[in-house]
């Protein structure tokens, strides 16, 4: 029997969209525009991937200016952003839930992603780390999210794909379906998440 949340919340980057090139050049841009050394793609990965810009630069004694430098120029990689196969067909079939968007990611950087693959119109609210004082893997966006659509956590599903993602839902107490990643249901592409929800 297939699942009917009353709404659905939708992880960005990693689910919607592959940012992590734009990530990842981003603050290689950033770190070399202050004379220290870039990153590899795997280091990026391992260390800065799925958690919150500030958290990062807590965590690898980045200064702040550094943050702020990478979106301030993140707009100037959305060129190696793409969106995932079949997302906008996906949408359009849960076209009867309400959706929001619940990212890390800052508010400027994520409209830009959004307005740039014309996905606005799918979802009712986008909420990213500008909203909440502490991000993702804290639940606070999730909880957000469901008091702006006066639902529930319990009635809501959210979809994402990293251990922040997973530990943000569960402590909100929403189901979590893990796109490439274990969670309450598996899924390897979004597209298979239509198995899961009545659409």
């Amino acid at each position: 029997m297939k699942l009917k949340p009353k709404a659905i919340l939708f992880d960005m980057d990693g689910v919607l969209v592959d940012s992590l090139d734009s990530w990842w050049q981003s603050l290689n841009h950033a770190l070399e525009s202050h004379d220290m050394n870039p990153l590899s793609k795997e280091e990026f990965f391992e260390k800065y991937w799925g958690h919150d810009l500030n958290e990062n630069l807590k965590r690898n004694n980045l200064p702040l200016k550094v943050g702020i430098f990478c979106n301030r120029v993140y707009g100037d990689h959305l060129g190696a952003v793409k969106i995932y196969e079949n997302v906008k067909d996906v949408l359009e079939k849960l076209s009867a839930y309400p959706k929001c968007v619940v990212t890390n990611t800052p508010m400027d950087c994520a409209k830009q992603i959004i307005k740039s693959f014309d996905l606005e119109k799918y979802f009712k609210f986008i909420f990213t780390s500008d909203d909440v004082t502490l991000a993702k893997p804290d639940p606070a966006i999730i909880l957000l999210a469901c008091k702006k659509l006066g639902i529930s956590p319990e009635e809501v599903i959210l979809i994402g794909d990293t251990n922040s993602d997973i530990k943000a839902g569960h402590g909100a107490g929403c189901k979590v379906i893990g796109v490439r990643i274990k969670a309450d249901y598996y899924v390897n592409d979004i597209s298979e998440i239509l198995d899961i929800l009545e659409n």
